[in-house]
């Protein structure tokens, strides 16, 4: 059956709503371009994306609801129905679900008797699976409103959630301090977080991420030696005519890297055509030709 038109929003809500709207459209060369902010102030109404909401959004913008539908179910940072004043997401990708994602899940959906994408009964909790969030060095990785928790088992997570039912405070491993979703949602919007230290607040990769930036960067690594080839075959490691550390002055340091600097033996440097004399490629084409 069609649905009736969405009801509006009360006086004072739209005048407070077209107000901050101006603000984000003035942002943008093209007022089209401040969708997806306008969809976090709605959500930040209302605690997801209403009907309403996109209607607005719609009007504000010159779109139509089409438009707007179409990116609002497109991404899944938006909600299209209520739910909870903290959205705890369990990331169950590959890293996190191996070292224990798959088992905080089902952990808290039993604690808390809900689903995938349920909320609690008291309105306080919504439960849902995530994908990956980049923090695979602190797997696995548990999120409430979009800050961290890292490092999670199935006991700290029961805690956690027991926690933001309770209204203890709650400290994310790193980042912001923890604030509800719906004023989540009016930072995501662009507007200034004012609570004092909250944007001072930060956190920091992993030490394997960083090692990976700084081969990125080229800057130089503790003679982080290169593995042999898995089969064992000439190739990889040291050369037969490279000195050996037996050659070497004894009053030398000989550094043994750390796991995290030790590279893949799939970095290690094989014989090819190209590198092998005895086993020319032939003439090289220049790209394009």
């Amino acid at each position: 059956m069609p649905q009736l038109p969405a009801p509006a929003y009360p006086a004072d809500v739209r005048a407070r709503l077209d107000a901050d709207a101006k603000e984000v459209i003035a942002r943008y060369p093209g007022s089209r371009s401040a969708l997806l902010p306008l969809l976090h102030l709605v959500q930040s109404e209302e605690g997801y994306v209403s009907r309403t909401g996109m209607a607005f959004c719609a009007e504000t913008l010159g779109l139509t609801t089409a438009e707007v539908t179409a990116v609002a179910t497109f991404y899944s940072m938006y909600r299209r129905r209520p739910s909870g004043d903290y959205q705890v997401g369990v990331c169950t990708n590959t890293l996190c679900a191996v070292m224990g994602g798959d088992a905080i899940f089902d952990t808290l959906k039993e604690h808390l008797g809900v689903g995938n994408n349920e909320t609690t009964e008291d309105g306080k909790v919504t439960l849902e699976h995530i994908e990956c969030n980049a923090a695979c060095d602190f797997a696995p990785v548990v999120m409430v409103n979009w800050e961290f928790f890292d490092n999670q088992t199935p006991e700290s997570a029961t805690q956690l959630v027991d926690d933001l039912i309770a209204g203890r405070t709650v400290e994310p491993t790193r980042g912001a301090p923890l604030c509800s979703y719906k004023e989540t949602a009016r930072i995501l919007a662009g507007f200034p977080d004012e609570r004092p230290g909250a944007v001072e607040a930060t956190g920091g990769a992993g030490p394997a991420s960083l090692v990976g930036l700084k081969l990125a960067k080229g800057e130089a690594l503790p003679k982080a030696r290169v593995v042999a080839p898995r089969d064992g075959q000439p190739g990889g490691g040291q050369r037969e005519d490279a000195p050996s550390h037996d050659a070497q002055p004894h009053d030398a340091q000989v550094h043994d890297p750390s796991p995290a600097e030790r590279l893949s033996s799939h970095d290690a440097p094989q014989q090819t055509s190209a590198s092998d004399p005895e086993h020319p490629a032939g003439p090289t084409a220049e790209e394009g030709e």
